[in-house]
């Protein structure tokens, strides 16, 4: 039976939704929004929340309301399969993919409402055991880039580490000073997005520096073009993938079998498509790592969960919120964290 199986028949009636907005300000550039889903039924609440990031879309969700059809009774299967008939967008997404973060915060809501009208959890209904969640903060250094941001997270919690984003103002010394410390697990190069605020073109001689710099940690998403796969050759061991991973389909697609790649279930597009991705990973002996999306609210801890669930000792870059905030509270918690799932559904309490 697969992973999803375990899931698919569980019964689920809707009787109604609501629509939360979040928001919070990591910078003067990033203005984060989000959508809280609380689906409603038999006197219980499911949770799901939508990270697209644009904030148009999500304030046109937020401006329409809790319009889209979807009560009655189904299975988790029949209503996943419902969502993905209807258009869950008021105007058309300012990208594509943005439909797949849609559908996940729906299905999420609707796993969590399920599983609290069965009453369990979870955990409970794979089977699997939470387990101690080791976690990465991930960063990104600024212009022109600076330690100050990594060493005020180090001076609260000493054991952090970090996945962190090379940016072509990086240079040998600043990656020295880096490698110093001992505390990078992974760089993530983002050579996949194109028109965001983070769009970091492939540079062999940074793709070089970086490999050659932090020979342990693990190298995400490089562009691979006729100047930059030469530099990664060697290197190819320790390359991981986020950015082009959509399901089973894009992982066969590779040109090289991973050893790892890092899991966005708001990326996958919904719960099927990643139960299946990680039964696939299972299968392959390809190991996983859990990645975030800017979460605000029951989403992060969503994501929390199926890391403790599926890949807890791997670098997840899923720590708690405020280690994304400009100025990190005192109280940080350090790696590994302890199972937290709620007593009922799909949460982290």
């Amino acid at each position: 039976m697969s992973t999803w199986d375990a899931l698919a028949q569980l019964t689920l009636t809707v009787e109604r939704y609501e629509l939360e907005g979040l928001e919070v300000a990591f910078s003067s550039e990033f203005i984060r929004k989000t959508t809280v889903i609380r689906m409603h039924g038999e006197g219980h609440e499911g949770l799901g929340e939508d990270v697209t990031y644009s904030p148009s879309d999500q304030d046109a969700l937020q401006r329409a309301g809790a319009v889209a059809p979807i009560t009655g009774r189904f299975t988790l299967a029949s209503f996943a399969q419902h969502i993905r008939s209807l258009d869950l967008f008021p105007v058309a997404p300012e990208r594509d993919d943005f439909r797949h973060y849609r559908n996940w915060a729906f299905d999420s809501a609707a796993l969590d409402l399920a599983l609290r009208q069965a009453g369990t959890t979870l955990h409970a209904a794979l089977g699997r055991d939470p387990r101690p969640l080791t976690f990465v903060a991930s960063l990104r250094l600024g212009e022109p880039p600076s330690l100050k941001p990594l060493l005020a997270r180090l001076a609260i919690v000493p054991s952090l580490r970090f996945k962190l984003d090379p940016t072509a103002s990086w240079d040998e010394h600043l990656i020295a000073q880096l490698a110093d410390l001992g505390a990078v697990d992974s760089v993530d190069l983002k050579g996949f997005y194109e028109g965001t605020i983070v769009d970091n073109p492939a540079d062999p001689r940074l793709y070089r520096l970086v490999a050659e710099g932090f020979p342990q940690a693990w190298i995400e998403d490089p562009r691979l073009t006729d100047q930059t796969r030469p530099v990664l050759e060697q290197h190819m061991q320790r390359v991981t993938w986020d950015a082009p991973i959509h399901g089973v389909a894009d992982i066969q697609a590779l040109s090289v079998k991973p050893r790892m790649i890092n899991i966005k279930p708001s990326r996958l597009g919904g719960l099927q498509s990643l139960l299946d991705t990680y039964d696939y990973c299972a299968e392959q002996g390809i190991e996983c790592y859990g990645g975030g999306q800017s979460e605000l609210g029951v989403g992060r801890g969503q994501i929390q969960y199926l890391a403790s669930l599926f890949h807890p000792d791997a670098p997840n870059d899923v720590a708690p919120s405020a280690f994304n905030l400009p100025e990190p509270p005192p109280d940080l918690p350090p790696s590994p964290l302890e199972p937290a799932p709620a007593e009922l559904g799909f949460r982290w309490s």
